[in-house]
């Protein structure tokens, strides 16, 4: 049940509650598990495209790699590839799963199994259950994220070298410039995790049912997909999450396109701070 205390007399450290937390996500099984099978994610990618591919060259210069299937062609045999590609494919389902997966566990997971009345001992005020909440999911899906950037940088460099950096428009990359374009892939694609983490975590402030919100989560993106595909509702795209996704692969291009990533960081904010108003606002007033 929703009830906390909010007496002045103790209040518990707001850093010893975020230890807490993050302690209690990492050290679940499952998150774990979802890590581990999230980090083999580049590997498989990377070896898969050898075996079949073969070392392939700098693609030809032009505007190709525009979608997930183009892209993973590109990677065969490019270091600097691979890990964008790998994240590109998994920001379409299997990163926001494992975001959806957390925003369900933090609180309808601990609702339905009574865990979240430990909070109670705190004692700890709503809005601070939240902020606790919120900052789990947002690590988990950067450690998501970082991780499979870091396999997907580490396998592209063990299969192909660091001879192989080249872009999509033709020009070859320093190791740092190339890690520098993979570090910008990480963080943009963690923002678009962090909203999707944020209606998630609403989601789950209304229901005591984890299925609930991966359902309705997953859902919404099959839904956003479907709406982006039908060019009658291209005045619809601009408020769909999944709109700039594509935009992804800018990254690889040179020089590099601003106005696709920053219309997708945007975009992925509103998205944050409506459905974090929705939590906090919800949380607030939920009797019992």
């Amino acid at each position: 049940m929703w009830t906390f205390p909010t007496t002045a007399r103790e209040r518990a450290p707001l850093g010893r509650l975020l230890r807490s937390e993050l302690s209690l996500i990492f050290r679940r099984p499952r998150t774990l598990v979802v890590l581990g099978l999230l980090g083999m994610i580049p590997v498989i990618i990377g070896i898969a495209l050898t075996v079949i591919d073969g070392p392939g060259g700098p693609p030809d210069g032009g505007t190709g790699g525009g979608n997930g299937d183009a892209l993973l062609t590109s990677a065969a045999g490019n270091a600097l590839v691979l890990p964008v590609a790998a994240l590109m494919v998994s920001l379409s389902l299997m990163l926001p799963l494992a975001t959806a997966m957390a925003g369900a566990d933090a609180v309808a997971g601990e609702q339905t199994h009574g865990t979240l009345r430990g909070w109670l001992l705190a004692p700890v005020a709503r809005g601070r259950v939240l902020l606790v909440k919120a900052v789990g999911v947002a690590a988990f899906a950067l450690v998501a994220t970082l991780i499979m950037a870091l396999t997907g940088v580490l396998t592209g460099l063990l299969l192909n070298g660091t001879d192989s950096l080249f872009t999509l428009s033709g020009t070859t990359l320093s190791l740092p410039e190339a890690l520098g374009r993979v570090l910008l892939t990480t963080v943009w694609v963690a923002v678009q995790l962090w909203a999707v983490g944020a209606v998630a975590l609403a989601i789950s402030t209304t229901t005591e049912h984890p299925m609930i919100v991966l359902v309705s989560v997953l859902g919404g993106l099959v839904l956003f997909s479907v709406l982006s595909a039908l060019d009658a509702l291209s005045w619809l795209h601009p408020l769909l999450l999944n709109t700039s996704w594509t935009a992804l692969v800018d990254v690889l291009r040179d020089p590099l396109p601003l106005d696709g990533l920053g219309e997708g960081v945007l975009r992925a904010a509103c998205y944050a701070v409506i459905a974090t108003s929705l939590a906090t606002a919800r949380i607030l007033t939920r009797d019992g």
